[in-house]
């Protein structure tokens, strides 16, 4: 009985130890993104659930600064300016406006995407895997809330940039959402309007404007 509770104790503190050093690296991740006054990603996104039968691929890339964004992505465009999303889809003519709400930030938008562990999850030490050279670092996120709809998200981070290299969310249903960065570049020089909506350019172009309450 003695060897078996020395033996949980000992699992128990390298358990420990492990989580300790997945939330220092996280740490360090965090700083790393803050410390940018933008960041420009080139990403693919796969979606599948094996039962469902569905696996689509697609790529798009996203432009961050603060919590603002454009995202670029299956013909349509997302634009956050820190107050509205609009949503823009040329095909349709149409853009939708939305009040932001902080209660989809509790789940992965564009704005939190690279930040979503820093509250509300408990951390694992994953596997360690070699991409091109690159040691890539595997984390496991676990929810802390029983009923969140997320099961587990296993973060990949670039061991020496302190990057986010691959993104894998599971959800309650199966479904898998694995976003891989294919580029990744700091500080460029953006447009002072680039986070601005400029509704009477659409208008002016035959968009219809449908406004969300």
């Amino acid at each position: 009985m003695k060897k078996i509770i020395i033996l949980f104790v000992s699992v128990l503190c390298v358990s420990f130890a492990q989580a300790q050093e997945m939330k220092s690296l996280l740490n360090e991740v965090s700083q790393k993104v803050r410390s940018y006054d933008n960041i420009e990603i080139a990403f693919k996104y796969n979606l599948s659930n094996a039962k469902e039968g569905v696996n689509q691929d697609t790529k798009g890339n996203i432009t961050l600064s603060g919590d603002k964004y454009v995202l670029n992505m299956l013909g349509t465009s997302r634009l956050f300016d820190g107050k509205n999303i609009y949503t823009i889809v040329p095909e349709d003519e149409e853009v939708t406006i939305s009040a932001y709400s902080a209660e989809d930030d509790k789940e992965i938008t564009p704005s939190n995407m690279l930040t979503i562990y820093e509250k509300g999850y408990t951390f694992e030490k994953d596997i360690l895997q070699d991409v091109k050279g690159r040691k890539i670092q595997y984390i496991k996120l676990i929810p802390i809330d029983p009923n969140a709809e997320i099961k587990i998200i296993l973060l990949g981070v670039d061991v020496q940039t302190k990057h986010i290299y691959r993104l894998i969310q599971t959800d309650t249903q199966g479904t898998k959402y694995t976003l891989t960065v294919n580029a990744f570049k700091t500080n460029q020089p953006l447009s002072k309007t680039m986070f601005n909506f400029d509704e009477t350019k659409y208008t002016k172009e035959g968009y219809y404007i449908n406004r969300l309450d």
